[in-house]
């Protein structure tokens, strides 16, 4: 996350993409970013990423969505990138059993690198593919509530749910990032407040050793 820098953005938001090969990672990505689909898409090599802007409550957020290799050769590649990320869709195949019971070993990877307060959507791709579902939507429903993530089943073929899952995360982060604001103003007030002479104290301010306090100082607080 970063504060803007210019006039372009509010808010920076590194997401990231992680799960197995081939659940469809990179054609979410495209899907929300571009608005594209490739039935040929190659496996992703190492790390990829593309960008696009939201209004969020008013504000200009740009979320930089990094697209992670599964394959595991290179995991010790990507696993650095994991680092300053605040978002994350975990990304399973509903037609491919393996790729849900792997979420488990992902999600470790990614609370072990990523910040602590990291906003996880489990995502369940292809779900125009129904007649060939071997995850039912209630089992990955009860596994996304224990682990505390939020949930969806989308299609990047044909585009279903693929942007909610990315505004809900966008606006889950943002609610989070106002709620330390606002907790670290608290603080900031909190603390001056602490260190202050109580209401009807006299200070006299020519006596350096009286309440210590010395010569007059002006303190501002920072906005």
């Amino acid at each position: 996350m970063a504060y803007k820098l210019d006039n372009d953005y509010d808010y920076l938001f590194k997401i990231v993409l992680i799960g197995d090969s081939g659940v469809g990672k990179s054609n979410i990505l495209s899907r929300f970013t571009r608005n594209d689909f490739c039935l040929e898409s190659k496996s992703t090599i190492g790390v990829e990423f593309a960008t696009k802007t939201l209004q969020v409550e008013g504000k200009t957020v740009k979320a930089q969505i990094w697209d992670t290799a599964g394959q595991e050769r290179y995991r010790a590649i990507t696993s650095a990138y994991y680092r300053g990320a605040v978002g994350a869709l975990l990304v399973y195949d509903i037609t491919k059993r393996q790729t849900f019971e792997n979420i488990h070993r992902w999600l470790r990877e990614l609370r072990d690198h990523a910040d602590s307060n990291i906003v996880i959507m489990l995502v369940g791709n292809k779900s125009d593919l129904k007649h060939l579902r071997s995850v039912q939507e209630e089992t990955a429903e009860e596994v996304a509530e224990k682990e505390g993530l939020f949930f969806v089943e989308t299609s990047a073929l044909d585009s279903s749910n693929v942007d909610e899952s990315f505004q809900t995360v966008l606006m889950e982060i943002y609610q989070v990032t106002k709620k330390k604001a606002l907790a670290a103003q608290v603080h900031e007030v909190a603390t001056t407040s602490s260190t202050a002479p109580n209401r009807g104290t006299t200070v006299n301010i020519t006596d350096p050793t009286a309440n210590g306090f010395g010569n007059k100082t002006c303190c501002f607080s920072s906005t």
